[in-house]
């Protein structure tokens, strides 16, 4: 595994070949952190890539042209080795390539490239998807950014904040306990766009918030100010912490894709939220990460 650093204007950067996974994000001026340190009594991550499955398959399994396969929570892609193909003072990318050990569990031929680059205070993640196949892929692709919450020692998680770009509420379907998606609809009423990160507001596990309901979300202060905000264009995101832990992090997470419906039944081509990549096509998908 390597670990190669970026440094831009205010902001420095590590990353991990590991799973092309972000590792640290810092304010050169003041030396603060922002990323979740992966102690793994809480969680041992701190930024992995969601591929080629976000969230569960109903009972791990998924089925495509009369066949069964399996694949853990979150696919793959953030326990591999990724080559590191491009680096400069301010960006890099890696590459993952399917090879016989993905094929078992994932049957299409890919190319997945992700990209990071620093410009002022904002850390700009790209996915590329490329078929290198002869049909049609299926598939999921998320990030998973895990930032500290509470920032200060001495302060409480509890009197932070998160800011939606949305009015009235946002509205999320519930995780059972076995990792899927069931018909129970949270609502989580918002004040000017706020709401309190309360000390059980991921007894549930994590608020999957579906349908373009906010482009941006921010963690907040207990005075309210931003201090890290996630910009994207996905059509559903989660926000996450440890379930019952008080766990010192607060993901941010932009998704291409959800885990299944409890009753779901069919095959990988019916997934809710999946993308579909036509033979020798291209997906490309982004999001920001801005330190206020």
């Amino acid at each position: 595994m390597g670990i190669y650093a970026l440094k831009s204007g205010d902001l420095s950067a590590l990353f991990a070949s590991a799973g092309a996974e972000l590792k640290s994000l810092k304010d050169c001026r003041t030396g603060q952190e922002y990323m979740w340190n992966a102690n793994p009594e809480f969680w041992k991550r701190t930024s992995p890539i969601l591929f080629p499955l976000v969230g569960n398959y109903k009972n791990k399994e998924t089925r495509y042209n009369g066949r069964v396969y399996s694949l853990p929570q979150h696919g793959f892609a953030r326990d591999m080795e990724f080559e590191m193909v491009s680096m400069k003072q301010d960006e890099i990318w890696f590459v993952l390539t399917s090879g016989p050990e993905t094929i078992r569990k994932f049957p299409f031929l890919f190319k997945l490239e992700v990209g990071y680059r620093l410009k002022g205070r904002n850390l700009h993640v790209t996915w590329r998807v490329l078929n290198r196949g002869k049909e049609t892929m299926y598939f999921s692709i998320g990030g998973h950014p895990a930032f500290a919450c509470p920032l200060r020692d001495g302060e409480k998680q509890s009197d932070y904040y998160l800011r939606f770009d949305a009015e009235g509420e946002v509205t999320s379907h519930m995780i059972g306990e076995n990792g899927l998606a069931t018909d129970t609809v949270v609502r989580y009423p918002l004040e000017d766009g706020y709401l309190r990160i309360a000390a059980d507001l991921f007894e549930n596990d994590a608020l999957v918030i579906e349908n373009h309901q906010a482009r941006t979300v921010s963690l907040c202060t207990p005075d309210k100010k931003p201090y890290v905000t996630v910009s994207f264009d996905a059509p559903l995101f989660g926000v996450w912490s440890v379930p019952k832990k008080q766990a010192p992090f607060v993901c941010i997470e932009p998704w291409y894709g959800r885990c299944d419906h409890e009753n779901f039944g069919g095959t990988l081509q019916e997934r809710e939220w999946g993308n579909v990549l036509e033979a020798s096509g291209t997906f490309e998908a982004a999001y920001t990460i801005t330190l206020e």
